[in-house]
């Protein structure tokens, strides 16, 4: 996820299937409206900038982006790759955020990315949080 102002402006989606995982990604480009229980929690990229935009550039930016990154995969540039999220994730630290677990709602303060993903620290241990949805308090 992507965040803008603490609101999620982009997403990345994994479903598995059989022995493969099929990856996906959206970018809020355009106003929307969203319904009452997301509006607080999502942004568009023409919500924040105040204009419209043409999606083209901002399609071949992405895939330009996207194709740097692959490359950096093909040849074992993991280090590049958690680099550059880590610069991009300035609320991996330091930020309170919830989730739900088991019908649960918990809480904690963020602690960073490690070499597989996030950290999030809750009460006083740390809980390594690989998917689901945060939300930023």
């Amino acid at each position: 996820m992507h965040a803008v102002s603490r609101r999620k402006l982009a997403g990345i989606l994994a479903e598995a299937s059989g022995e493969r995982v099929v990856l996906g990604f959206g970018i809020n480009t355009s106003v929307a409206s969203y319904p009452p229980d997301l509006h607080e929690r999502v942004t568009s990229i023409e919500s924040e900038l105040g204009r419209s935009i043409d999606r083209y550039p901002v399609f071949v930016e992405t895939l330009a982006a996207l194709s740097r990154r692959y490359g950096d995969l093909l040849v074992g540039r993991f280090d590049a790759i958690l680099d550059a999220w880590r610069r991009r994730a300035p609320a991996a630290v330091g930020a309170r955020v919830a989730r739900t677990v088991d019908g649960n709602l918990v809480t904690g303060v963020t602690a960073g990315v490690d070499d597989q993903g996030a950290l999030v620290r809750v009460d006083d241990r740390v809980e390594r949080v690989v998917s689901g949805e945060l939300q930023w308090l």
